[in-house]
């Protein structure tokens, strides 16, 4: 037979024991997140999200793609099969629901925000025509290969140092390196 404190001991940890204290503010506030798409389904998923009054932005860049009897430009996502979405954790379902939208970029079970800072740095340089394309991610510490200039063959290690990208160049052979600074659009992955 239950008594009267045992109840009270089961309610304590239960709903009405004030949890929703546990919510942290980014539970209510405004934030950028990554929104992972069905392939080729970006743009019709910006459209439903501003339908229904989602705060999005999806990055498009232009490429000319030529075929044997014309060339045509094409607006194309900087970011393939994602589209950046600004909610509230709360709200989320809200665009979960969008035909077309995966699940959100999360880290251990929950979706992570992105800085604020670089999805307007983003949004401002696309507003000033600022040429991006998509490049491959480069990981400080990767294996890149520059491909133009004078260095172009040569393989080395990435890093970076006060904001330039340099390329660490090994001579194994008497155990020397030389960093050399170049511009990020000269390197690709070594395979």
């Amino acid at each position: 037979m239950n008594s009267p404190d045992s109840q009270s001991t089961h309610s304590s940890t239960g709903p009405d024991d004030g949890s929703i204290s546990t919510f942290s503010t980014d539970y209510f506030e405004s934030k950028w997140y990554a929104a992972h798409t069905n392939p080729r389904h970006e743009k019709s998923v910006l459209q439903l999200m501003e339908q229904n009054q989602i705060d999005c932005f999806l990055p498009l860049y232009t490429s000319v793609r030529r075929w044997k009897d014309r060339r045509k430009r094409l607006s194309l996502p900087l970011f393939p099969g994602y589209i950046f979405v600004r909610i509230a954790l709360k709200d989320k379902l809200s665009a979960l629901r969008i035909p077309g939208v995966v699940q959100l970029v999360s880290f251990q079970g929950k979706p992570a925000p992105l800085p604020e800072g670089e999805i307007e740095a983003l949004r401002n340089g696309l507003r000033a025509n600022m040429g991006a394309e998509p490049h491959p991610y480069l990981k400080i510490g990767k294996r890149v290969r520059v491909n133009n200039g004078p260095l172009c063959g040569v393989e080395g290690v990435l890093e970076r140092r006060k904001d330039k990208c340099r390329v660490v160049l090994s001579i194994h052979l008497i155990q020397r390196s030389v960093a050399v600074e170049v511009d990020e659009g000269d390197i690709e992955l070594a395979h």
